[in-house]
């Protein structure tokens, strides 16, 4: 007994530290890359330039799965409204992050705007620009997950009563309706109408200037984000409240017994998840470097929803996976399907405009149908499971030559 907890905590002090040398060697990895100088043109500066944005958008859309998941796959809750809440925190990070002299210029249609400040360049002023820049990005990123949570608790007092279906169609019509609201002129002083935002703190003002020489921090801002942002998901999931949001999704009526609130923790759920789909659509328009309500469809939703079922509902990690996966191979991986000829080398004819989305559905197709419960299912990946499984088998082996002896 005292000997196989020893070893469990052996194996726990192991993980610990090897997950801390991982986010260590990541972190130096994505700093190198972010300053990294290739030759336009070239194999590697071709690389490089498709590679930090598959990296970027893989972390942003990592962390909008997770949250979704959180609500979808921990509390069973059916919501399809997480592109409205992205649009919410994407207009509230570039409201709140646009210079005040470019405020002319952006809503030159309507007067100039009615928010004339921006909390990054007030910083800036008095803590200098870098860190004016990086302490105000993430206020602003903060404001933008708050206001996409105060409307989902205005949201969800009324849908939240719904289940299965109806949630799912009352979510969905909320994005709708908040995406043409926003697109409306009478509201264009804050949001600029149909027209786009722009000329917010994005990741190229990432970076510290001394002198000539300059260090971006882009990319290892954005995982810095995304990461704490999945880890306290991590933490509620494996705390009293995930067990409690658990126990609605397998059974409501026996949670209820067990003297849980169904509609506390729900709305605490949903409020949660969609602080941080509003976290993540203020990255989103950190790395397009635009806002504009048109692109947030349902279709958005739909895409998202598609990386949690492929990563497995109920899954933290299999959400990161398929999200990375998904990106890449959308982004970048398959790009030669549309060029009209096989890496340059020779033309094949049906190798044409969309025929890369064809072999992404049928390469989606075929994981759901041989990976029913997705990539993950509802397992995580843990290094300390796999010390522990090593340490078994050590043991195992240890038993065994320790009986042949006794023979």
């Amino acid at each position: 007994m005292n000997k196989t907890l020893k070893n469990t905590s052996t194996a726990d002090r192991t993980s610990k530290y090897v997950t801390i040398v991982i986010i260590a060697v990541l972190y130096v990895v994505l700093m190198v890359l972010d300053n990294l100088k290739a030759t336009p043109g070239s194999t590697f500066g071709k690389i490089l330039t498709m590679l930090i944005p598959v990296l970027r958008k893989g972390a942003i859309y990592s962390l909008l799965c997770v949250s979704m998941n959180l609500l979808n796959g921990f509390t069973g809750l059916f919501s399809l409204g997480q592109a409205g809440f992205m649009l919410i925190g994407a207009y509230a990070y570039a409201i709140f992050s646009i210079p005040a002299g470019d405020h002319a210029a952006v809503y030159q249609y309507f007067e100039g705007g009615a928010i004339q400040f921006s909390i990054p360049e007030i910083l800036s002023g008095v803590l200098g620009n870098t860190a004016g820049s990086f302490l105000g990005a993430i206020i602003c990123i903060l404001i933008a997950g708050v206001v996409a949570a105060v409307f989902a608790a205005l949201i969800g007092i009324p849908c939240l009563r719904f289940k299965s279906d109806y949630l799912a169609i009352a979510t969905l019509g909320f994005a709708e309706i908040i995406r043409a609201f926003f697109q409306w002129d009478g509201l264009g002083r804050i949001t600029n109408g149909s027209n786009l935002l722009r000329k917010y703190t994005s990741f190229s003002d990432m970076k510290i200037v001394a002198g000539e020489t300059t260090v971006k921090f882009g990319t290892v801002f954005v995982f810095l984000i995304a990461m704490l942002s999945i880890l306290f998901i991590i933490l509620l999931i494996n705390s009293s409240y995930g067990r409690a949001y658990k126990a609605i999704r397998d059974d409501e009526v026996a949670a209820e017994a067990m003297g849980i609130n169904l509609f506390k923790h729900k709305m605490q759920a949903f409020v949660i998840s969609s602080f941080f789909a509003g976290v993540g659509g203020a990255l989103l328009a950190m790395y397009q470097t635009t806002v504009n309500a048109a692109p947030f469809k349902s279709a958005m939703t739909y895409e998202i929803l598609l990386m949690v079922v492929i990563g497995g509902i109920g899954s933290v990690s299999g959400s990161c996976i398929a999200a990375f996966l998904y990106i890449a191979c959308n982004e970048w991986w398959l790009r030669f399907l549309d060029s009209g000829s096989l890496f340059g080398l020779v033309d094949v004819p049906f190798f044409r405009d969309g025929f890369r989305k064809v072999v992404f559905s049928v390469i989606i197709m075929i994981i759901v149908l041989f990976f029913s419960r997705g990539i993950m299912g509802d397992k995580e990946l843990s290094l300390k499971g796999v010390l522990k499984k090593r340490q078994r088998k050590k043991e195992a082996k240890a038993a065994q030559a320790e009986g042949g002896d006794a023979e």
